[in-house]
């Protein structure tokens, strides 16, 4: 959920008729209406990774009417990654991934505003960049800029959903660990800033579940924005594509975290 002291201001938020035409099937629903679609119109999303998790979300949230997606990647179109990044064509290869994934948010919606940052975010650049948005979508492969993202959305007190998928497995958790009951991502792995990120191309990963954890981490930005059923923070989806099983772990808040807790990071 966006935080009450969050950047929202739907006072100045309207939907013209185009848009009440293109957001119809929002808007009939009743947990969302076009008041939700209002929130979605006013928010500010950062997606950090334009890759395989990126690459669907980036698509839904453009589709769903994300007022303003910010895409952080400084990465190229490679060949291999046409497999499942499904942003991209062959057409874009050799192109910067945040450079096109921009062109195809404006070809599925003039009325989202996108900002490109070809970039990699470090600890020290994070905390500026994470604090003017309302929620962060973190679908990065490298573990160091998953800390960085994530404890600069702790100190903002914006919500994080951050999802991953290695071979034939996914996990998608979103974190709010400035509450008292919830969970922030040190909570979940830990203190480990050396730890190695594994690449998809040193251990491979099913193209296809990359689009339902993408999608999924689409899901879960727009419920943080406009709420409906359950909250998930604190919760920890785990997808077995092997055996199509699909599980929900409760993360425990950890009282001795350096990030959250009794630790001395923070």
């Amino acid at each position: 959920m966006v935080p009450h002291d969050g950047h929202l201001h739907l006072a100045e938020m309207t939907l013209s008729d185009e848009e009440l035409e293109r957001y119809a099937r929002h808007i009939i629903l009743r947990e969302v209406g076009g008041a939700g679609q209002a929130k979605l119109k006013a928010a500010r999303v950062l997606v950090v990774g334009a890759g395989g998790i990126g690459a669907p979300a980036i698509q839904y949230l453009a589709a769903a009417g994300v007022g303003t997606l910010t895409i952080v990647d400084d990465d190229v179109i490679d060949r291999s990654n046409l497999q499942r990044q499904v942003l991209f064509g062959t057409d874009d290869i050799g192109s910067g991934k945040a450079e096109a994934a921009a062109a195809r948010v404006a070809a599925i919606n003039p009325n989202v505003a996108v900002r490109v940052e070809a970039r990699r975010l470090s600890a020290d650049d994070a905390p500026g960049l994470v604090a003017a948005h309302d929620v962060i979508l973190d679908g990065t492969d490298n573990f160091a800029t998953r800390l960085a993202v994530a404890d600069a959305a702790l100190a903002a007190r914006v919500p994080l959903v951050s999802s991953a998928v290695a071979e034939f497995e996914g996990q998608l958790g979103t974190f709010r660990g400035w509450e008292a009951d919830k969970p922030c991502y040190r909570c979940f792995v830990g203190h480990d800033p050396e730890r190695e990120g594994v690449s998809c191309s040193e251990q491979g990963v099913l193209g296809a579940l990359t689009g339902i954890l993408g999608s999924l981490a689409a899901l879960e930005v727009i419920r943080a924005i406009t709420p409906f059923g359950d909250d998930i923070a604190g919760k920890l989806l785990l997808v077995d594509a092997l055996a199509l099983r699909f599980r929900t772990l409760q993360l425990p808040k950890d009282p001795g975290c350096p990030a959250c807790g009794t630790g001395t990071l923070r």
